[in-house]
């Protein structure tokens, strides 16, 4: 894939500076966009039309046969191992990165908010002028997705469908005993969900640090991951985010289960947030803002008279975060769907994912995966959306 800079381009001449430096390891989202490369030490990566990346002989090899970037180098050509020697590994560093910046023309550098600042001193004192880039503008091109990002995302978010698959199963088959979820005799726990989770995940080439499985008051904290027995009658939210080892793509999706006959109350939510997710979907297409489609999920909560933090910025229960976010090289990404002003461009891959939270009821969320488009959006999310799961007995 070759990425269309020009947005870039037009950064640095609006800025004024000569390129676009970013010092980071290569599961970083915008190195790896930047250089298509990853290394597990940091290394450098400089736009000024074109890339080169400098990094150590270690890395070199492959990066001269894998990396994107137009031009590959190794810390020798600066004298880097002399540098070392004679000011030790912090100046030295510096200066090797100096010279490397003053060989390729950029006396001035546009850096990402999150640039080491030792660096950037470093840079300083050697007549490098050093310019925070607060608003990301790697991370907002990065946002609008090509093709083949778009597929690698599909692709990813198959293997999570597969997981997904994988925990209802397991619940279908738990049994009930004194209200408790019971499998071969051996109670049914949170854990072990989420270990069936990353085992089905890696038959697929993918892996996650973490998942939630949440039941009952557990679940009512949208970001707690769950632990510890799961329970026939209560809402069990699984919310599965994989990433490709292969691409480093994310995919996300949530389910909400309940194993046996639910609470008229955690039903009801359930109906109303599959509701709210359509009306969104609905409100989804190139040229809308993402407050426009977080206001459509508000809606529908609070004209059911739920509370949500658009009405009551201080509430606890209800509708508590966001619509959804960007996805991509990072789980968390631009565009967010929310109530700040940011107009959706097709290409952009968002979650969609309403919830709804109260510690005395439990918690219900449902989350789908959606390439924005001219006129719409297309799903990438191809699993059903059920409340109930019929269980072994």
């Amino acid at each position: 894939m070759d990425p269309n800079l020009s947005k870039l381009d037009a950064f640095l001449s609006e800025a004024g500076v000569d390129g676009y430096l970013i010092e980071a390891d290569g599961e970083t989202a915008d190195q790896r966009y930047l250089s298509g490369f990853t290394a597990p030490d940091p290394f450098v990566s400089l736009y000024t039309g074109e890339t080169t990346i400098l990094l150590s002989a270690l890395e070199y090899g492959r990066a001269k046969r894998t990396a994107r970037a137009d031009r590959v180098e190794r810390h020798s050509a600066y004298d880097h191992r002399a540098n070392v020697a004679e000011y030790g590994s912090r100046e030295g560093k510096h200066r090797t990165l100096a010279a490397f910046l003053e060989a390729h023309g950029a006396d001035s550098v546009a850096v990402p908010s999150d640039f080491p600042v030792g660096t950037a001193d470093g840079l300083r004192e050697h007549g490098i002028a050093v310019e925070a880039d607060p608003d990301g503008v790697v991370g907002s091109i990065r946002a609008r997705k090509a093709e083949e990002e778009i597929e690698h995302i599909r692709t990813t978010q198959r293997a999570n469908e597969a997981a997904m698959a994988r925990a209802a199963d397991l619940l279908a088959s738990a049994t009930v005993a004194d209200g408790a979820l019971r499998v071969n005799d051996e109670p049914l726990t949170a854990e072990r969900v989420k270990r069936a989770i990353e085992i089905e995940l890696l038959k697929h080439d993918c892996a996650l640090d973490e998942t939630i499985v949440a039941c009952g008051a557990d679940a009512a904290d949208p970001h707690n991951r769950g632990s510890g027995p799961l329970s026939a009658g209560e809402a069990i939210i699984v919310d599965i985010f994989p990433r490709s080892k292969e691409t480093g793509y994310y995919a996300d999706m949530t389910r909400t289960f309940c194993v046996g006959e639910p609470t008229e109350t955690i039903e009801r939510w359930y109906d109303l947030t599959h509701e709210a997710q359509r009306a969104a979907l609905d409100a989804i297409e190139a040229g809308v803002s993402g407050s426009d489609v977080h206001d459509a999920v508000c809606d529908v909560y609070e004209d059911a008279g739920l509370p949500t933090l658009r009405a009551d910025e201080t509430a606890e229960t209800g509708f508590i975060h966001t619509t959804g976010h960007g996805v991509g090289l990072d789980i968390h990404e631009h565009p967010r769907l929310s109530e700040e002003e940011t107009e959706l461009e097709a290409g952009n891959v968002v979650t969609v994912e309403p919830g709804l939270y109260d510690p005395e009821v439990g918690g219900v969320r449902i989350e789908d995966l959606v390439v924005v488009t001219e006129d719409g959006y297309e799903n990438l999310t191809d699993y059903p959306t059920e409340l109930v799961v019929n269980s072994g007995g």
